[in-house]
């Protein structure tokens, strides 16, 4: 009876020390997270640009962020939405540390964080309809 405790013992420990092993050896192969592409400090950010005279505005954009974060692979990740129309820029996901450096890049005007903004009003006080927008008293039609 002693034995068998003493056996099944020992298959216990060499069983727990190889999980433990193979758990370290997985946590090894996992990547970290390199300090410039930490995402959880990154945020959306609009970034002004000047136009890109001979390449397409979403080309220049990829470009202008690969610069920084290394890669397109990684600009790709990172690029929101590209602004060809009315503005020139794009919204992308940046760090601290990304915002200081793509705000130094040639054709950068402007960097500033993207801000949503919701449309408050009191019931009652402005009213939609089909192709009508009125409010209060002096009903603007």
């Amino acid at each position: 009876m002693q034995t068998t405790r003493n056996s099944s013992s020992s298959s216990s420990l060499v069983l727990f020390l190889l999980l433990t092993i193979l758990l370290i050896k997985m946590a090894q192969s996992v990547p970290s997270p390199s300090p410039a592409v930490d995402s959880s400090k990154a945020a959306v950010h609009i970034v002004y640009t000047e136009r890109p005279q001979d390449e397409e505005p979403e080309a220049y954009h990829l470009r202008t962020l690969a610069s920084v974060l290394g890669s397109e692979e990684a600009a790709r990740e990172a690029l929101v939405y590209s602004y060809k129309t009315a503005a020139s820029g794009f919204s992308a996901k940046l760090t601290p540390e990304q915002v200081e450096q793509i705000s130094k890049q040639p054709g950068v005007l402007q960097v500033v964080p993207s801000r949503t903004l919701q449309l408050h009003s009191e019931p009652g006080k402005l009213h939609s309809g089909p192709g009508k927008l009125h409010s209060g008293p002096g009903k603007l039609h």
